[in-house]
Formats: structure tokens, sequence, C-alpha cells
């Protein structure tokens, strides 16, 4: 396939380079500077895209989402396929599904998870929205970049699978920090407290696959001084689209609300910024009831 990528960071540059490797023509395209092994690099986003059978990209948020598909999907050929990313607020993807479906494309929104370790590995999982048509259209893409893509319904529908898992895993993340912490202080050791929390009730991702205790569990950023990862500023961002998407749906979601504050005065006035966001562990470690 003839495939244009827009948007080559950190996640998108070794997932466009999946690609290429798999023997498609890339081109892509991004604001910096950039060289990807295997991918031509265009000189703008609707020069990347024309002609291609897909334009993927990959942005940092809605406003530029909407910014780059004005762009490059009139220069895009009817029937092809353009598939967002990006973790966007569902508002702009659904914007974007019908700016493309007016234009006579398919669109399919697809936010990942799986970290930058998941785009160089291929290993990504991908949450998409769309028709059965887009989705059919993109999932033998999915299968190089990835190692797992759920269809979860019409245009839309796969930013709020991501934004929905993302509120929990910041609320749960926040916990087992919390208890951790509280469990220094009551004396418990804490290989003793993931020996027993991992197999009893308080099980979770947090805590099992994502340990934020050094040296307890299997490997994780916290074993290597809390470097991302996934950053604390990106698992603000995504809380921020909950809330976001709570206010439009009229949703009550009190303890989203409060990982979102939580989060936004860590990364914003106690050092979090460029720290996993597991590193709320020390955060808490330093803290006693009255803050």
């Amino acid at each position: 396939m003839k495939i244009g990528f827009i948007g080559l960071g950190n996640m998108g540059g070794p997932m466009a380079a999946n690609l290429a490797k798999a023997g498609h023509e890339v081109t892509g395209f991004d604001m910096a500077d950039v060289s990807i092994e295997g991918v031509q690099m265009a000189a703008s986003g609707p020069e990347a895209a024309a002609g291609a059978d897909a334009v993927i990209t990959m942005l940092p948020n809605g406003a530029i989402l909407r910014l780059v598909a004005a762009e490059v999907i009139p220069a895009m050929a009817k029937g092809a396929a353009l598939i967002d990313c990006s973790t966007v607020d569902v508002d702009s993807a659904r914007a974007v599904a019908e700016q493309a479906a007016d234009a006579g494309l398919m669109f399919v929104d697809a936010p990942v998870s799986g970290g930058i370790g998941g785009a160089a590995g291929g290993t990504l999982t991908f949450m998409a929205g769309g028709s059965a048509e887009a989705f059919a259209a993109a999932e033998p893409l999915f299968g190089i970049m990835g190692q797992k893509a759920v269809h979860c319904g019409e245009a839309g529908a796969g930013q709020a699978a991501k934004i929905c898992n993302n509120m929990i895993l910041g609320v749960t993340m926040i916990a087992t920090c919390e208890a951790f912490a509280l469990a220094d202080k009551l004396g418990l050791d804490r290989q003793k407290m993931f020996d027993v929390v991992s197999t009893s009730s308080g099980y979770s991702w947090s805590m099992n696959a994502y340990c934020p205790a050094p040296g307890v569990g299997p490997q994780s950023p916290a074993d290597n001084s809390y470097q991302p990862g996934f950053a604390a500023e990106l698992m603000l961002k995504d809380l921020g689209l909950s809330q976001q998407a709570a206010a439009s749906a009229d949703a009550d979601t009190p303890m989203g609300e409060l990982a979102m504050a939580l989060y936004k005065k860590f990364v914003e006035e106690e050092g979090g910024k460029g720290m996993d966001f597991s590193a709320m562990l020390p955060r808490f470690e330093k803290r006693g009831r009255e803050g």
C-alpha cells in the first residue's frame, strides 16, 4: 500500500518505520526535521497524503487534528482511508469523521495503548471507531503496528474507549500509590504488601503489571528512577479529555475529576513533569495528612 504518515514523533516515527519495514511505501511529514528509516519525507501534509491508499496521523491534540485534516482531506483520493491514531477529544474525532465522509473517504479514530516501547516493538493495542468497512481497510495496518485491534463502534468510539480506560488507570494508580505510602507509615513491608494485594481483591494493572514501588513486582519505570514510561503530563492530558467528555455527556465522574486535579498539581507545581505517572508514590511518601 501507499501510505502517508503525518506526525513522526516518539510514537509516530516507530509506527511508520514498522510499516516501511513490512514493505509498504510510506511517505511521511512532521513539523520537526526528522529522518525515519525506510520513510520518504514530504515537504507538507498534503504532499504526504496525495495518492495514498491510507493516511495515518499521530498528533498532539484535537485542535491540531482538525487543522491537519482540513489540509489533507482535499488532497486524498476518494475511497482512501484516514486513520487517526492520536488521543484527542471525542468531538474532534467525530467532526473529522464527518469531513472525511463528505469527501468520500473512510475514517477510523484509533488511539493506541502500549507507549513508546509498544510503538517500537509493534505491540500496540488499537481502540478503533468507524464503519465496519473503514475498520476492515485499516485492520491489516494495525496488524503491522500492533498486536491487537478492537472495533469499538462508530466514529468516536475509539476515543471514548481510550478516555474511559485511562481515567480508570489514573484513578487506580493514585490509589495504589496512596496504599503503598500508607503501608510504609504502618510499618508494612512493601514486598509483603505486593504479595497480598496482587493476589487479592486489590488486584489491578497498576499494582500487578506496573507497580509504582521500586524493586517490587515486574520491572517498571519505578526501577529506572521513574523515567517514563507514560509521562505524568500525558496522564494529565488524558484525564482532562475524560472530564471534557464527562461535561459534554453530563456524566458524574468525581474520582476522575479528583485524579485530574491531583495530576495537575503534580505536573505543574510539584516537579512531576517529565516523570512517569507512577511517580505519584514518592509524592505521597513525602506528604502527611495535611499535605
